[in-house]
């Protein structure tokens, strides 16, 4: 277990005022003990480190698809990282997750007030969740569609403004696009106050039958210049949208938890399946007692969850 898998069950049991086994960073067993009544409707959470916000949340959103009350949960995080290594990027959420978690009546907001990287963190966020009042629409993401423009967000330290990197990195991606698949974009950059120096970055491109296509979140190294790095996120979502992925790699592991608890059959197509999916789909299985059917192909795989 990792600092932020620790911060998000401890958070959600003083949002549910349950009981949790004690527990650290590294304890393989845990024994949690769901209350579902005196649900809180409002929590502070402050994080003294980097941990990902994006990961702490997670069980929290996966929790609340079964709470009756409140209506709205909001939380408030001081400090974190909303941009960090193996970790899905709060600008990665807010474009690509959430919005592919609205089209099934579920809706999650965060708003960033202050980014954070690591190793210090120091981020300002509200998350904002609308308890589901109504049965969520199935999944059904088998066909990539049209994409006629590719969108982007770019962050990083003021401190490297001098350098020029969000512009270098921009600069590349535009390049390679207009290169390689001849699609328009619209990529926003800014440079922030942080505590520590950081540069992250998404590219996601929504197609006209409700998929959102995405590099995932990719962040800047000391070894990496900004041009590669641009070319690394541009060559990523290419190469969803030739072989007509529409759910990347980041966010099929995401998917499943929330397919898992729609009672309809779900259906998505992605490029491969990686680990987190593959764990994931075992957890819903001993969870719901749901089976679910892999077709593997060529360049896709079909991932499937059959009727509760």
């Amino acid at each position: 277990m990792r600092l932020q898998h620790l911060l998000g069950l401890k958070t959600l049991a003083r949002i549910t005022n349950s009981k949790l086994s004690n527990c650290d960073i590294g304890t393989n067993e845990i024994i949690f003990e769901p209350i579902k009544e005196n649900i809180e409707k409002k929590i502070d959470v402050k994080i003294t480190t980097a941990a990902s916000i994006g990961l702490l949340l997670q069980p929290i959103q996966i929790a609340c698809l079964g709470f009756h009350q409140p209506t709205t949960l909001e939380i408030s995080l001081e400090g974190g990282g909303t941009i960090g290594k193996w970790a899905p990027g709060l600008n990665y959420l807010k474009n690509v997750t959430y919005q592919i978690f609205k089209n099934t009546n579920y809706n999650i907001d965060i708003d960033i007030h202050k980014y954070g990287f690591y190793p210090k963190g120091g981020a300002r966020t509200v998350c904002n969740i609308d308890i589901p009042r109504e049965e969520l629409k199935s999944i059904e993401l088998t066909e990539l569609g049209n994409i006629d423009l590719v969108k982007g967000q770019i962050v990083c330290s003021e401190k490297l403004k001098n350098a020029k990197v969000l512009e270098r990195i921009k600069s590349s991606i535009e390049k390679k696009i207009k290169e390689k698949i001849e699609i328009d974009t619209d990529i926003y950059f800014e440079y922030v106050k942080s505590l520590s120096i950081g540069v992250g970055l998404s590219l996601w491109a929504n197609s006209d039958n409700g998929a959102i296509i995405s590099s995932g979140t990719m962040l800047g190294e000391k070894n990496i210049s900004s041009e590669e790095l641009g070319n690394k996120a541009a060559d990523k979502l290419i190469n969803y949208i030739r072989n007509e992925i529409p759910v990347d790699n980041y966010l099929s592991d995401q998917l499943i938890p929330i397919m898992g608890y729609i009672r309809k059959p779900s259906k998505i197509k992605v490029l491969e399946i990686t680990n987190h999916t593959k764990t994931n789909l075992e957890l819903i299985k001993h969870f719901t007692n749901r089976e679910y059917f892999i077709d593997k192909k060529e360049n896709h795989t079909i991932i499937e969850l059959h009727q509760e």
